[in-house]
């Protein structure tokens, strides 16, 4: 966090945030032991917290504990093809030169990106486990840990063969801990399970055999720019937990109820555009 978002996230609320503290408001939002749990996450949106994300890992962990299993997103989406980068965009000519020297994934050692500090921490964590995608990866720990992320397939990798699918297997449940419905990721199963979706290919450098290769995939084409007003109207029809930990808005559900919710809500929505 630099010191403008230090200064900022000091304002945000009027005490130090600790450890215990986090652990007594995760317990009131709903958090238990054993449960199985995917966040995502605002460092920024608590407050100051004494520790940063290591506390906040640490405060979930504790709460959670290691009967349960704990996930988070731990995209990187820059290991992609230059051509279809837009933040930033780069100049044509470079294309190759990237294709060609850019590291191939590694599920230790690449950074996440926008995904935020917490998420980015945990992947670091003691028996934290990685899954391996070079774009949308995900990383457990706990008992399910290894179901949930073996097997991540290359293609449509927030689909069937991915942790949300066996998040979706295990009866999950979904924390926004200062974050909105545009964050939840949990839609992209959704999305996957729609009759017509628009394939579209991704490439990226991973390792094959013990060799850097460039890789070309099958993806869709996704709509996170309705996923507000997709959360919008599931809170309408299912249960929602929301709870103020710190200074940051959280919201706590099943990860089931939004992925048949978000499909319904997609196919009604396309029906309707063809009226």
């Amino acid at each position: 966090m630099n010191i403008d978002k230090e200064e900022q996230a000091i304002e945000r609320y009027p005490h130090v945030i600790t450890k215990t503290m986090l652990i007594q408001e995760f317990m009131r939002l709903g958090l238990y032991k054993g449960m199985t749990l995917i966040v995502h996450s605002s460092l920024r949106s608590l407050g100051w917290v004494s520790g940063g994300p290591v506390t906040v890992v640490q405060a979930l962990m504790e709460v959670i504990t290691e009967e349960g299993t704990l996930v988070m997103p731990t995209h990187s989406g820059e290991n992609s093809d230059p051509s279809h980068w837009q933040c930033p965009s780069v100049p044509e000519d470079w294309w190759d030169t990237i294709r060609e020297t850019m590291p191939a994934f590694h599920p230790t050692y690449s950074p996440t990106r926008g995904m935020g500090k917490v998420p980015d921490v945990f992947r670091t964590f003691p028996e934290v486990i990685r899954s391996y995608h070079p774009s949308v990866s995900f990383a457990a720990w706990g008992k399910d840990a290894r179901f949930i992320t073996d097997g991540h397939s290359l293609d449509f990798g927030l689909g069937e063969q991915s942790p949300l699918a066996r998040l979706y297997d295990l009866d999950s449940s979904v924390l926004l801990l200062g974050v909105d419905y545009d964050s939840n990721t949990s839609f992209h199963l959704a999305e996957n399970r729609l009759p017509n979706r628009i394939v579209k290919a991704e490439s990226a450098p991973v390792i094959e055999a013990g060799e850097r290769v460039w890789a070309t995939y099958s993806e869709i084409e996704y709509q996170t720019e309705l996923f507000v007003d997709m959360g919008i109207a599931f809170e309408k029809s299912y249960p929602v937990t929301i709870h103020q930990v710190a200074a940051s808005a959280c919201k706590l559900f099943k990860q089931r109820d939004c992925v048949d919710f978000g499909l319904d809500w997609l196919m009604n929505r396309a029906a309707s555009d063809t009226l």
